[in-house]
């Protein structure tokens, strides 16, 4: 799951504004995130706000996506929808 959600953020690391960077990865099942921020607090609070709501969402939408695969018998290993041209993520 960690990949898919890195990759749903993943558009955030190309639009920050002047004077900050953000880079966001997967490591097996870890999502890591490099924030640089050359402007004033408030500029990174409100950065890693927007970030963290979109990992929720991103979560949120993938738990919701592999209940729906587990309930119509999609799911065959317990982490991946096995259904051809349905899911191409892992979760």
């Amino acid at each position: 799951m960690a990949k898919a959600i890195a990759d749903a953020v993943y558009p955030d690391n190309y639009r920050t504004p002047t004077g900050l960077s953000a880079e966001t990865r997967a490591e097996k099942t870890k999502v890591i995130t490099k924030i640089e921020c050359n402007e004033s607090f408030p500029t990174f609070v409100a950065t890693i706000d927007d970030l963290l709501s979109s990992v929720a969402t991103a979560e949120k939408t993938l738990q919701e996506t592999l209940k729906l695969c587990r309930r119509k018998g999609h799911v065959s290993n317990g982490q991946q929808c096995m259904r051809k041209n349905h899911c191409s993520q892992s979760f």
